[in-house]
């Protein structure tokens, strides 16, 4: 028996929940004083200018439903963001002061916008942003004068294709884009465009691979480029010069996995590299003239950023299943950790991930993160799905995972194909047939689950935000009788009425993974929407869907709750004054409290059943 769900206030989880943590943090490259970071001290994700000296941390937005994301300029002056309503991630990009002040609205002129991408030159004489509407995808630059003012906008590209990344050179004068005109699909190569012409200087291309730029070289005159390409099945680093079109490919055989760029040295002679194997992350130097790599023996936990500082550090942000996000310095010449340089609060002790492998359809393994309550089995079990797809899970620290385990379940989480850093065929194999292999995915991952002795047959729920959300609907609907509910975050429900109403940025990357849009696919597009299902579904199911969301739009889901209702399906909607997610933490806890009611019904209902 399931022990009685603790929904006090002082309650372990939700204490959790409350320990503020620091989502995220970034130092100005030419002024190591000032950096900002994300945090939810006040309850709400928002940026913060923080003193690296000192530790200190200043709030500089304030936003009801929050800010996850800032950049902020290499001189440290100023902090950009996107200023929305109500996170719904359409808006116009501001500035504002890092000593503090009113945000300034940079392009009052335009109408609302998606902003799909910010560069900021490291002399910052240079800005350059990308917006995404109706009509595609816009880049913009803009000079930045010695006393800061902005200087007239000037357009300097447009495609009504999928664009991705945007990176200035130190001097502003190239800008490198990510752009999916040859491919098609969601694949991109690299195109460097003179900024003050226009003109295309330089192409990088390979034929069935995805090209991503990382980072200019810091050396004032240098031009070259750490990128990263699949060309050879999984991610590996290369370095490239547009103007002469020099290219260099660093292929690390004796490294597994995907290894990826992350940040030069600041004389650009060595290459920070991040490695993933099976979901698992290692950092490595590699000195580009004597040829020699160097792993790094780091704390162990999923690195969500890592980057050269001064003194021959490294700063990495790390977290792990039982520990919160925490900026820390690390030996640049042997990962050894010097001290923790920007931290949260601590949170009560959890339970640990592990690591599995298990057999899917066509001889797939899929990787999954194990985590189990205390005593025997079997335990009534979650079954997770992350979002993206292009995303893998990792190592992280997740106050929810740790709230089902106080509460007697179990979890695995699951990087089903579609997951990135597991090779190219991996990730691409669901391209244009969405919700086939993630579904034999999900009931591989059931059927283990029962064989090992780990889950209680018919007491596994399934659950997923975004595009988990999406798994959860299409494997009550797909895989009917096989799961004891779901319970869906932010989700997809109709492709096709999601495509007419997000916005532009997420319309052009559904298309890039159908391979068309809605009217030129639409049999594929019916398929791979779980409202094609609804009349399968023969377990309970709980939404929590965001009113103000513009990836997973709002519609969509109010005809998927209309459909279940008229086919007298058990479905509750909940919605909640936010957009794609929550970064509010009584919300989250909120969200959590409903999951753990709706679970616990079901499974009474279920004893009640059996006794009578």
């Amino acid at each position: 028996m399931l022990p009685t769900p603790d929904l006090s206030h002082d309650a372990p989880w939700k204490r959790r929940f409350r320990a503020w943590t620091v989502a995220g943090a970034a130092v100005a490259s030419r002024e190591p004083t000032r950096g900002i970071a994300i945090t939810n001290k006040t309850g709400v994700y928002q940026v913060y200018a923080w003193d690296v000296r000192t530790g200190d941390l200043r709030q500089l937005t304030f936003k009801p439903s929050g800010k996850p994301t800032a950049s902020l300029s290499p001189d440290g002056r100023f902090v950009y963001y996107l200023d929305d309503e109500q996170g719904n991630e359409l808006g116009h990009l501001v500035r504002a002061p890092f000593e503090g002040g009113e945000p300034i609205d940079l392009t009052p002129d335009l109408p609302q916008y998606a902003l799909s991408a910010t560069a900021i030159s490291r002399d910052a004489r240079t800005l350059a942003f990308t917006t995404a509407t109706r009509d595609g995808f816009h880049t913009y630059v803009c000079p930045l004068s010695a006393d800061c003012d902005v200087g007239e906008r000037r357009p300097l590209f447009h495609t009504r294709r999928l664009m991705r990344g945007l990176n200035l050179s130190n001097d502003g004068a190239v800008a490198v884009l990510g752009l999916t005109e040859r491919s098609g699909s969601t694949d991109t190569d690299l195109v460097a465009i003179d900024t003050a012409t226009g003109e295309r200087i330089g192409e990088l291309y390979d034929e069935g691979a995805t090209l991503a730029a990382v980072r200019f070289s810091r050396v004032p005159g240098d031009e070259r480029l750490l990128c990263s390409t699949t060309r050879s099945n999984n991610i590996r680093p290369l370095i490239w010069n547009p103007r002469p079109g020099e290219r260099i490919d660093y292929e690390f055989p004796e490294l597994s996995g995907a290894v990826s760029p992350a940040d030069w040295s600041g004389d650009a002679e060595r290459v920070l590299l991040m490695q993933i194997d099976q979901a698992v992350q290692h950092l490595a130097v590699y000195d580009l003239g004597a040829g020699a790599l160097i792993m790094l023996d780091h704390p162990p936990g999923t690195i969500a950023s890592a980057h050269f500082a001064e003194h021959d550090e490294i700063f990495a942000h790390i977290q792990d299943s039982t520990t919160p996000g925490r900026l820390v310095a690390l030996d640049a010449g042997t990962g050894t950790q010097n001290r923790v340089v920007l931290t949260g609060e601590d949170a009560p002790p959890g339970t640990p991930w592990r690591s599995i492998t298990y057999s899917s359809t066509a001889g797939a393994q899929i990787q999954a993160w194990l985590a189990t309550p205390d005593g025997p089995g079997p335990f009534p079990t979650i079954l997770h799905m992350h979002g993206g797809p292009d995303a893998v899970q990792t190592n992280l620290f997740v106050p929810s995972v740790q709230a089902w385990l106080d509460h007697g379940f179990a979890i695995l989480d699951i990087n089903y194909r579609g997951s990135v850093t597991f090779g190219r065929e991996f990730q691409q194999c669901i391209r244009g047939d969405l919700g086939h292999w993630e579904v034999d995915d999900i009931a591989a991952a059931h059927a283990s689950l029962i064989a090992s002795g780990i889950a209680k047959e018919g007491q596994i729920f399934l659950n997923g935000g975004s595009y988990g959300g999406y798994l959860t609907l299409m494997g009550l609907g797909k895989l009917p009788g096989l799961f004891a509910g779901g319970m869906a975050i932010v989700a997809i429900a109709d492709w096709t009425l999601m495509f007419e109403d997000q916005a532009e940025t997420l319309r052009r990357y559904q298309a890039a993974l159908f391979g068309g849009t809605p009217d030129e696919l639409p049999e594929q597009h019916a398929a791979s929407s779980p409202i094609t299902y609804a009349s399968n579904i023969s377990a309970p199911l709980l939404v929590i869907q965001g009113a103000n969301d513009t990836r997973c739009p709002p519609r969509q889901m109010k005809v998927y709750e209309e459909k279940l209702l008229e086919l007298g399906k058990d479905v509750q909607l909940r919605w909640f004054e936010a957009g794609h997610g929550s970064y509010a933490t009584e919300q989250n806890i909120e969200h959590q409290e409903l999951m753990l009611q709706f679970a616990y019904r079901v499974l009474q209902s279920q004893s009640e059943a059996v006794s009578v």
